[in-house]
């Protein structure tokens, strides 16, 4: 069986980047998506859907150097479901409503945004950071930093 799942979309907010305890970077990025469309009464409709994206190795100390909120990226990989449901991550908030997290674990992360555009650092138009190295693969759930 095979999975991949590309996204484009604008940071939310700056890259956070931690080690696991073995040394490997990771940076935690929260990207947003949007959808636009006309429905049958006429009405422009909207949909936004946020994602959790964990980038692992030098790529991730790449995207956590030239990335900053704002900032458009196309995001491949893959979707990391919940082990027990097979879906996306429920978490139950604080006010004691529920959630789900779209979670992904990017293979490949490419700065869209032209130099100067949407944040602070230039990062370029459409370049590529790389792979992601086999070893993150092999991480737990216990060993993210977050």
């Amino acid at each position: 069986m095979y999975q991949r799942l590309v996204l484009v979309g604008n940071l939310g907010r700056d890259p956070e980047m931690r080690y696991t305890p073995n040394g490997t970077a990771v940076t935690q990025l929260s990207v947003a998506t949007s959808s636009k469309w006309t429905d049958a009464t006429g009405q422009l409709k909207e949909e936004t859907a946020w994602w959790r994206v964990s980038v692992f190795g030098k790529q991730a100390e790449t995207c956590n150097q030239y990335l900053s909120k704002g900032k458009k990226v196309l995001i491949e990989g893959t979707l990391v479901v919940d082990e027990k449901s097979g879906g996306p991550r429920v978490y139950q908030r604080k006010d004691g409503t529920y959630g789900a997290s779209f979670e992904v674990r990017a293979t490949t992360v490419r700065f869209l945004s032209a130099k100067g555009e949407g944040g602070d650092n230039g990062g370029g138009g459409m370049t590529s950071v790389g792979s992601v190295p086999a070893e993150s693969g092999s991480l737990s759930e216990d060993e993210l930093p977050f």
